[in-house]
């Protein structure tokens, strides 16, 4: 069976000013609105940054172009009952520096991936244990069945236990790291291609891998990639051929760059939901005006805040019609019963009202973070709602900033640093398990660490926790459902987040270039091809 890799791109605002030189032969130059920080497979679980670094590390399994697990470095497994799985893994692969891929680096990467300072910990479950058979068998033992396991390890790659361990590169380096690690300024995987060069918010050169174990379905001998974190920039750059394929394009430019006669935009309908989250865990807010306790553990602010939301303003201004609002904090076609779900409705008298009645007759002040170079249009989204919540009395201070210091900032050690946030988040494993374990449980579970991994505002609901648990084991679809539809029922009762929209992938493509679209927003150059210039 042929394999495909996962690949990612990573986004980090740079200046407006950007040198690239022309295209030429099969040299494929690819721009981002954000940067690639860090070369570490486990620093940071974000879409585009996995999607670049899956151009040059491998995963167990990866993901085809229709988003099916398909295998990668294990050529096949087998579940000898529903606790014990068995992978048989690829022979003749080899590291970039040469090393050979065994058994060992399997391991050491499951421990590595749920060590301190990885952003991955729920993707490989706390529970399993990895059991070395032979150089090239792997046995994975589980404390309890876990039918979703292999699609929870999209995005966890390989790594060279030897390597790590001579570079002094055995601990995962945190997004938060002051000081960069030699995994995060270098590469040593499997994939179809080799980082030439690395220079962070500036250029990353990827040339293929000669000695790559697959057979490359690209004609590409070359990729370059440049953040151009301005929108008119990034345009431009394509509109004149000095790149081949940008990611996004700004909603307001699409009919220009279809107009232009160059590229195309490529659209559809992203996985992604955005949504708002809020502090619900400290005594006391660390922004915000009101000291001595936090409002956000009152339901009846929750509430006012998602009724405050004009989710269809939003969608038609902001997002010039390219959203879909959301009830639940997943997309609709993941959750074939998502349509049993409407929206609170926007009411900002009702919300008033809340307000009064949990105290705050006269609002108060929040800040709220928000990346401005991750989403689709994602500062200004958050603008909307600074708006939005003035209306009702609430005074917002926007801290809009690139995604490198935002997602370091509140994935900071100790404790996410956020009052009030925009996230946006697509559930690897394609399944709701993924939103309810890993957004919407309860941290610092002393019997599963990873849950909550992702859940920055500390919401939690035992009850969901439990339904979750349950969720994960059970085998008939029919009643799965329903237990996942009373999860999130849960979850909208206690007002524990505010759902926004799935927003709309929006790629702008060179004619010459022909580029796969996942619905999950990877950007994967491995399946490019680009006409001979």
């Amino acid at each position: 069976m042929s394999v495909r890799q996962t690949l990612l791109a990573a986004a980090i605002a740079l200046s407006v000013g950007v040198a690239i030189s022309p295209a030429s032969g099969q040299v494929l130059r690819y721009a981002n609105q954000g940067e690639l920080k860090s070369l570490d497979p486990y620093t940071l679980k974000e879409t585009t940054t996995i999607a670049h670094h899956a151009h040059v590390y491998e995963g167990l399994i990866t993901r085809d172009k229709n988003l099916k697990v398909a295998p990668a470095l294990a050529e096949s497994w087998e579940t000898l009952d529903p606790k014990h799985w068995r992978f048989h893994l690829r022979k003749n692969v080899k590291f970039h520096n040469g090393d050979p891929f065994t058994a060992d680096d399997v391991i050491f990467s499951a421990q590595r991936v749920r060590a301190t300072g990885s952003n991955f910990l729920s993707n490989v479950p706390a529970d399993a244990k990895f059991v070395k058979v032979d150089d090239y068998t792997v046995d994975v033992m589980l404390d309890s069945p876990n039918p979703i396991l292999i699609s929870q390890w999209d995005g966890w790659f390989i790594m060279d236990k030897k390597w790590c361990e001579e570079h002094d590169a055995v601990a995962p380096t945190p997004a938060s790291a002051a000081t960069p690690s030699y995994a995060s300024l270098h590469e040593n995987g499997t994939g179809p291609f080799i980082i030439e060069s690395h220079q962070p918010g500036v250029k990353t050169v990827f040339k293929v891998n000669p000695n790559w174990w697959g057979k490359p379905i690209h004609n590409l001998k070359e990729i370059d990639f440049t953040p151009i974190a301005s929108d008119a920039t990034r345009v431009a750059a394509l509109l004149s051929g000095e790149v081949d394929v940008v990611e996004p394009v700004p909603i307001q430019d699409i009919q220009r760059v279809n107009g232009g006669g160059v590229a195309t935009v490529m659209t559809g309908p992203e996985l992604r939901t955005i949504f708002l989250g809020m502090d619900q865990t400290r005594d006391e807010l660390l922004y915000s005006s009101v000291k001595g306790k936090n409002p956000f553990k009152d339901v009846h602010v929750r509430e006012a805040f998602y009724r405050a939301i004009d989710i269809e303003l939003i969608k038609n201004r902001v997002m010039r019609g390219l959203s879909t609002p959301s009830a639940l904090m997943i997309a609709p076609p993941l959750f074939p019963l998502a349509k049993d779900f409407t929206r609170p409705k926007f009411d900002p008298d009702a919300a008033k009202k809340l307000l009064a009645e949990a105290g705050y007759p006269e609002g108060f002040e929040i800040t709220l973070d928000c990346p401005n170079d991750r989403y689709v249009n994602d500062a200004a989204i958050c603008q909307a709602v600074v708006g939005m919540l003035a209306r009702i009395g609430v005074k917002v201070d926007l801290q809009a900033q690139p995604k490198a210091q935002f997602f370091a900032k509140v994935l900071k050690p100790g404790g996410f640093k956020t009052s009030f946030y925009l996230l946006g988040w697509t559930p690897a494993t394609a399944d709701s398990h993924n939103v309810l374990h890993d957004i919407m449980g309860c941290r610092d579970d002393p019997k599963d660490p990873t849950r909550g991994e992702a859940n920055l505002g500390g919401y939690c609901n035992k009850e969901l926790d439990a339904l979750t648990d349950k969720i994960l084991v059970e085998a008939d679809t029919a009643k799965r459902d329903e237990m996942i539809k009373q999860a999130y029922e849960l979850g909208i009762k206690d007002y524990g987040y505010i759902p926004l929209h799935q927003q709309a992938l929006a790629w702008g493509v060179s004619k010459k270039v022909k580029l796969p679209q996942r619905a999950d927003n990877q950007v994967l150059l491995y399946w490019a091809t680009k006409q001979e210039e």
